[in-house]
């Protein structure tokens, strides 16, 4: 096949993305697949329209290739892609919205509100600690944790770094202590649960993508009860969203209340696939190779667009 691979892009997981792309690209290749690599500009509509691939592996991460914007052109182009399609990117990165849909299912995320980043300069808008977070970015992108000890001050300091420098508007959630947990899904398969412990501080953009500041234990070192929970509510958060190919769903886990202590952060509709990226970890651990795992997404790809061009 001719696949042409998606990446870079201008969000703030440009770098990230490039690492992805080039991976997928590589095993693409290895595959005996031929492939065009495009670093996504504005340019990137006429770029498709010469190369004319069969395919399209998104390999974006953020803004536009994650949030509807990419998949709304691809289906204008009429050509099939990778992971998930437009209505479910669209959702998937508003973490507002995705609680809309997952909430009211039964899958618990933690509580919060929209707040104006103004606001936070006068009074704290949860009691501390708490989570302040962009609504729409991903891997970790201008989250801060405020809490009573912390160097943000109280109130939050007008001039203090932070995501109110870069955001009008911030969603406000409790903090939940313990453990850092993810599940990797794959068409209709949970792959495993990975604990991740960064060395230093919590687990930010910089722990995520630089080697050596967080150690991955996979499969994670949890009771049985936890770890079906995990890829239980992953499948279903996967299934309710309608995602498509791999998707990562975060979790973070308080230990000292059992299940009840296990909450969904966030489901991630493009993972990394990197070489620190998790879901190729939990892929390797069921004994599926990097290619192998890229074959498989583009396997479910190729077939849900011959499901869209029967029903069409």
């Amino acid at each position: 096949m001719h696949i042409a691979v998606l990446m870079g892009g201008w969000s703030a997981e440009r770098p990230v993305s490039l690492q992805s792309g080039n991976g997928c690209a590589d095993a693409l290749e290895s595959l005996g697949h031929r492939v065009t690599r495009i670093d996504m500009q504005a340019d990137v509509a006429l770029r498709l329209a010469e190369a004319k691939p069969d395919l399209v592996f998104n390999a974006l991460h953020g803004s536009p290739g994650e949030d509807g914007s990419v998949q709304g052109m691809l289906d204008l182009m009429g050509i099939p892609y990778t992971h998930s399609g437009l209505a479910t990117s669209v959702i998937a990165i508003d973490k507002v919205l995705t609680k809309q849909v997952l909430v009211p299912a039964g899958v618990p995320m933690p509580g919060g509100r929209i707040v104006r980043s103004a606001e936070i300069f006068e009074r704290d808008p949860l009691q501390r600690p708490y989570v302040l977070k962009p609504v729409n970015e991903g891997s970790s992108v201008g989250v801060a944790i405020v809490t009573d000890d912390g160097n943000y001050g109280n109130p939050i300091g007008r001039d203090v770094a932070g995501p109110w420098q870069e955001f009008s508007e911030l969603l406000a959630e409790p903090y939940v202590r313990g453990r850092e947990l993810t599940t990797a899904v794959l068409g209709e398969r949970a792959l495993g649960v990975t604990e991740l412990k960064p060395k230093t501080g919590w687990y930010d953009f910089d722990a995520k993508y630089t080697d050596g500041l967080t150690e991955h234990v996979c499969p994670a070192d949890i009771p049985d009860v936890i770890a079906d929970a995990c890829k239980s509510l992953a499948l279903e958060a996967h299934r309710l969203l309608g995602c498509k190919g791999a998707s990562r769903s975060d979790f973070r886990w308080d230990d000292e209340r059992g299940v009840d202590g296990l909450f969904l952060l966030e489901v991630n509709t493009q993972p990394g696939m990197t070489p620190l990226s998790l879901v190729p970890e939990q892929a390797r651990h069921i004994g599926m190779s990097y290619a192998e795992l890229v074959q498989a997404i583009v396997d479910e790809a190729l077939r849900d667009g011959a499901l869209k061009v029967r029903a069409g």
